[in-house]
Formats: C-alpha cells, structure tokens, sequence
C-alpha cells in the first residue's frame, strides 16, 4: 500500500509556496517598510516548518482507504497547528509589545494563506486519487 498524497510532491509544493510568500514579504517590507513587522521572515519560517511538520504528520499513517484514519491524522495535525500558532503568537507578542499589532496582523493573513493552500492541495489531491 502507498500513501494517498506522497509527501515529496507535497513538500516541493510548499517550498514554491513559501518562496512566493517569501518574496511577496520581501516586496511589502520594501514598499510599505512602516506597515512591515521586522518578524515577517520568521512567520513565513515558522509556517513553512509547521505545516510541513502537521502535513507530515497526515500523510504518514495514511496508507490504503482508511478514511477514520486520515481524519483522525488531519485533526490531530490541526491541534499540534493552533497550539504551536498560539504559543509562537503570545510569546512575540509577550516579547515585543512595540510591534504587536503589526506582527499580529502579519500573522494571521499569513496564517489564513498556508491554511488555505493546504486545504486546496490536500482537496486537489483526493479528488486526483478519487478517479
């Protein structure tokens, strides 16, 4: 039995994400350097590394047709998400209050976009091994 979604197909697919939201934060630091939290770099870090960690954390015991157990994967990797985006969040912002709500701003639209592309992959991809 193999996995539903391979993780290095899923992992080339973050690192081009990421790189264009890189770059895209790189552009808005530049153009709007007042509006711009310093700590863009490291959200886009810290967002690279953790869905790659809880996408891992889907994919790896998903093998077969056991559908209870890509859900119970998926939900597990959602809880490990949140916690680690709550405890990255308030430790900044504990940190550094002079920038908290630009970084916080930051924060979640960057969350809101990595949220959104693993959807759209992970919907891509069954719909892909459902034909």
């Amino acid at each position: 039995m193999s996995q539903k979604i391979p993780i290095k197909k899923f992992s080339f697919r973050i690192i081009v994400f990421s790189a264009v939201i890189a770059a895209l934060t790189v552009i808005f630091q530049w153009l709007c350097p007042a509006y711009a939290t310093p700590a863009l770099p490291f959200i886009v870090l810290f967002f690279f590394v953790i869905t790659l960690t809880t996408i891992y954390i889907v994919l790896r015991n998903t093998t077969g047709t056991d559908g209870r157990k890509f859900v119970s994967s998926y939900m597990l990797s959602r809880i490990i998400k949140i916690f680690s985006c709550l405890i990255f969040l308030v430790l900044y912002l504990l940190l550094n209050k002079n920038d908290s709500l630009r970084f916080a701003i930051a924060f979640l639209v960057i969350y809101f976009l990595y949220s959104i592309f693993e959807v759209v992959v992970l919907k891509k991809e069954n719909q892909d091994l459902s034909k």
